[in-house]
């Protein structure tokens, strides 16, 4: 287990190797019950294998990364990942970004904020438009009161349940002693001027299920430089239900770039 210490936090960390001096692919998980290891036999290692270095870490609060008390909106987590690239040293040329639903966010807020620092995006059925943030907020407000009534940590322990039991005392934690809620609740939903807004080229990867698919039909239209691939049979669990169709869409997409950057 390898921990970074970037802009005065620590940040759970994994990276793989690829082959050359390619640009490294960094993954963007998703909220609350969300960490790194969602990726590993997904999407990380295929993407290794194929050649490009990748790195993996928990976001703030989540997983084995420190989980200070304030701090989650998206602002900040730009700040997390541009310290983080820094201490790593992965900061002297543009890496591709991987956000998985709201990590998804991350990603596309990143892009807006430092062009710079972002060769491209995969969106994987990210919230984008709509009313995501207050049915989001309403989500997690909802199950951080059930958390904190339930007992459920405990209950899980005395099961023998022992990785559930971690994995719902740290969502208690992030719901209930943060202001993960409340920062999330203060954010907008993207518009098509911030999709406009895009310098980098987009793959947007959606189930053909998804209530989130208009944000994404939206960006498709309005950003300069977006390929929206749609799986079918599937909503919202794209990256553990669709993974084959999925891991194919991202791995062409970056050997597209890297040809592009080659040739």
């Amino acid at each position: 287990m390898a921990h970074t210490s970037a802009g005065g936090l620590r940040l759970h960390t994994q990276r793989l190797p690829g082959r050359g001096d390619g640009p490294t692919v960094v993954f963007l998980h998703g909220l609350v019950m969300d960490n790194l290891s969602s990726f590993y036999c997904t999407l990380a290692g295929p993407v290794s294998r194929a050649g490009h270095p990748v790195l993996l870490y928990d976001q703030r609060g989540h997983g084995r990364s420190e989980r200070p008390p304030a701090g989650y909106d998206r602002d900040t987590a730009v700040a997390d990942l541009t310290a983080l690239l820094a201490a790593l040293g992965l900061d002297r040329r543009p890496v591709h970004l991987v956000g998985n639903s709201y990590g998804g966010v991350l990603a596309l807020h990143t892009a807006l904020r430092r062009p710079d620092l972002v060769a491209s995006l995969v969106l994987i059925d990210a919230q984008l438009t709509g009313d995501w943030v207050e049915d989001m907020t309403d989500t997690l407000s909802v199950a951080a009161l059930g958390l904190e009534h339930s007992g459920l940590p405990a209950q899980l322990a005395a099961l023998g349940r022992r990785k559930e039991a971690r994995l719902a005392a740290g969502a208690d934690a992030l719901l209930n002693h943060t202001s993960l809620i409340e920062d999330i609740a203060a954010a907008s939903p993207f518009t098509a001027r911030d999709f406009a807004r895009l310098r980098c080229p987009v793959l947007a990867v959606y189930g053909a299920h998804s209530e989130l698919l208009p944000g994404a039909r939206e960006l498709a239209r309005s950003a300069a430089d977006c390929e929206l691939c749609v799986l079918p049979d599937v909503g919202h669990t794209v990256l553990n239900e669709a993974t084959d169709g999925l891991c194919a869409a991202v791995l062409t997409r970056l050997g597209a770039r890297a040809g592009a950057v080659a040739g």
